[in-house]
Parts: C-alpha cells; structure tokens; sequence
C-alpha cells in the first residue's frame, strides 16, 4: 500500500523509506561530532593545527568516492549491486565506532578508527546517490524536485534530531558513551537496505552479468572518460575545486570558544540543533526562490554575501560584541545561524549541477568523481587552515593571532571569483540532487 504525503505530493513506497532513513541515519551521525572534538582535544591533548591536520587525514576515504560507485555499478557483491554494499558498510560503520567507545586511547587509534568510519558512510552515500538519481530518471521533472526536497529533508531532520543530544549526551556522559550510542545508527541503515529494490544479478559472490547490469565496465571506463574529457564538466569541477579549497580555521575557533569562551558541550549541541534547522531553512530558500536564478550570479552573490558574514567572527573574537551590549553564547548563535543559511544556499547550486551532469549508465561513479572532486577540495582547506594556524602561532590557549587567520580565511574565498565564467550561465536540464554527505 502506498501513502501519499502532500507536501512531497508523491506516494512513499518502502524504497523511498529505506532511502529517506539511510540519508536520515547520515544526518544522525553528527551525533558524534562534538564527542570527536572534545576528544582530540581534552583526552589526546591535541593541538588546534594538529586536529585540524589529522581531521583532514581522517577525509581520505571520501577522496576515492569514484570507486565505490564503480564497484557498485559493476562489481555486484553476493549477487547484489546495492543491497550487499549497504549492508557491508552498515558492518564496518558498527565497527568503527564500538572501537571509538572502548579501546581506542591513541591518536593513530583514533583516526584509523574514524577513517574506517568514514569509509562506510562514504561507500554507502555513493550507492544511495546512485538510487536516487536512478529513481529521478524514471519520473517528471516536478516529482525528480519533490524527490530531492524529500532526501533533503531527511538529512535535515537526521542532524535536527541528533545535534542537540550531542551535546547534552557529552555534557552528561562523555565521549565514550556518545561513540558507543552512535554505534547503533549504522544498525539501523542496514536494516533499512533491506528494503532496496535490487534485482539479483549474478548466483556467484562476484559475479555479473552484463545483461542486467546495463553497461558492462568497459563501457563504464568509456563513458566516464567521455565525460570527463568534457569541457562543461570539468571547468565546472576546477572552479568548484578552487573555490572550496580555501583555507578553514574551523578547528582554531572551536578551541577559542571552548577554552576562551569557556562554551560547554551542551550549549555547543544547542548551537548544532538551530544551525541544522537553519540548513533547512537555507534549502527551502534555494528551492522556492533561487532554483531558476543563473549559477553564475548565485555563486557571486552568495560568496560575496558569505566573505562579509565570516567576517563578523571578529567581532566576537575581539569581544567587541560585548561592548554592543551582546553576549557571546548569543552572538555566536546568531552568527552561526545566519552563516548556515547563507553557506546552504551558496552550496546548494553545486550540487544541482554535479547530478545534472551524470549520464545513465554510469550515475554513481561520476557523481561520486564530481562529488570527490569537493572531498580533495575541502582536504586541501582543512591543510591550509591547519598550517596557517601553525605558522601563525595560534595554539589551545594563545590565540593573539586568531583574528588574523579570520580574516585570511575569509578574503581568500574571493580569490576564485575572477574565474566565474567557467560555470555556465544556467544548468543543463532539471535533475535531482542527492543529498548525500560530503
């Protein structure tokens, strides 16, 4: 039996639930970002440009996000292209984080158990990304839009439902509680695989048959090739490139706000419980007023609009809010909010044209390329900021310097936008967007 709900105005079948709940568990999964933080830097001692060095090695398994959607396009596992990898990745997602929870007391420990984390989720994305861009082929435009509304909304509500636990989990319980509690997400996500509409393919564990597999993996080979060669491909993908690979201090303010403002992890919850619902908000703005606005002008403006945002971080960082009469625990909230709505929307739009640029045939593994291609870029901003920091003097308790790599972060996300024209000035015919974590 279907049930239609009105707001999406399709019927929801039991695959689009199994989707809707992967995509919700990834969203969930931000349960233990706090808990990882406090981790590195409270139990390991770790110093900002270090975390923010191992966080980006911790990324890795997202940079070859290609291969797990050409293993999954190709290579079926137990006679299945989709279900078996779900369920394989809901394994080792379970393993990762019961290792976090128990024996995991050292750095290498620690990263290797988060990139093995990391892995999951990534493999798992690649084939759910693959499934809804399948599922959008097959329908109208107008229903391929309320399909990309609902996955969206699962990750939305996934994050809004775990974010502010993460904090009141870790303020009360502590890191090792929150890992093992995340443990049972990935559970939950292989249960949900059963429910994939996956056709056995082969009788052999590794097996295939090119007849139901549509293209067999020379013509995959091929066709990526194709596309890659392709000048409305790839010049879109060397801005994108650029423009994420700015330098971040994210791991330097989390120390500021920790060890100088003295934020505790429950407050920091509160802070990802509202930002989360502000992501929300800024994809329903992009949905309902910005989806027809040319790509050029909304990467423009947006990044404009995000630079001068950023930079208000110094206002904070001076305390020259106080002396405005604000307190820091709001300012910082307001701030978050308004960044987090301004930097969905600024996103929002490479999304739209990375699916809309994947032919049939070869749907996860160019997503995924395009998508890893932002992986590399976001790596790249992680090391930056992590050596910025370092050459900058600024540690767990010193931050004389931190408005500095503020402001450096923040004016070099200009640097791209000489090259603008190398997007094209509208998107090619109306696709989804798989919300997938990147």
């Amino acid at each position: 039996m279907l049930i239609r709900y009105p707001w999406f105005g399709r019927p929801l079948d039991s695959e689009l639930l199994a989707i809707a709940t992967i995509y919700g568990v990834q969203g969930a999964l931000g349960l233990s970002h706090l808990a990882i933080s406090f981790f590195f830097k409270d139990e390991l001692g770790l110093s900002p440009a270090q975390v923010s060095s191992l966080v980006g090695i911790a990324m890795v398994p997202w940079m070859v996000k290609p291969l797990y959607g050409f293993i999954s396009d190709g290579v079926p596992l137990f006679g299945y292209r989709r279900r078996s990898y779900l369920m394989l990745s809901s394994l080792l997602g379970i393993t990762a984080w019961l290792l976090l929870g128990t024996v995991v007391t050292t750095t290498v420990g620690a990263i290797a158990a988060i990139a093995l984390g990391s892995l999951a989720v990534a493999f798992s994305d690649a084939i759910i990304d693959a499934l809804v861009v399948q599922r959008a082929r097959r329908e109208s435009a107008g229903d391929a839009g309320s399909l990309q509304s609902f996955g969206w909304a699962a990750v939305s509500i996934g994050g809004i439902v775990s974010a502010y636990f993460s904090g009141y989990l870790l303020e009360h319980f502590g890191v090792r509680a929150v890992f093992l509690i995340t443990a049972a997400l990935p559970l939950i996500s292989g249960l949900a695989s059963l429910a994939i509409a996956d056709p056995q393919v082969t009788a052999t564990p590794f097996g295939r048959s090119p007849h139901t597999l549509g293209l067999n993996m020379g013509e995959q080979i091929g066709a990526l090739r194709k596309a890659v060669g392709n000048r409305t491909i790839w010049l879109p993908a060397a801005f994108v490139f650029l423009w994420q690979a700015t330098p971040s201090a994210d791991s330097a303010f989390f120390y500021f706000t920790t060890n100088e403002l003295q934020f505790n992890p429950e407050f920091l919850g509160v802070v990802r419980f509202f930002t989360n619902i502000a992501g929300l908000l800024g994809v329903w703005i992009f949905q309902r007023f910005l989806r027809d606005v040319p790509l050029r002008r909304i990467f423009f403006w947006t990044t404009l609009l995000s630079v001068i945002l950023g930079l208000t971080s110094l206002l904070l960082i001076t305390h020259t809010n106080r002396l405005l009469g604000i307190g820091d625990r709001w300012f910082s909230l307001g701030d978050s909010l308004i960044l987090t709505v301004a930097g969905r929307i600024a996103f929002m739009p490479v999304l739209v044209l990375a699916a809309r640029l994947c032919p049939p045939g070869i749907e996860a593994t160019l997503f995924a390329l395009l998508m890893s291609v932002l992986n590399v870029s976001s790596l790249c901003s992680v090391q930056l900021g992590a050596l910025l920091t370092y050459m900058l003097g600024v540690t767990d308790t010193d931050f004389t310097n931190l408005w500095l790599l503020i402001l450096i972060t923040n004016l070099s996300s200009l640097l791209p936008l000489p090259l603008i024209h190398w997007l094209p000035e509208q998107s090619p015919a109306p696709a989804v967007v798989p919300p997938g974590v990147a």
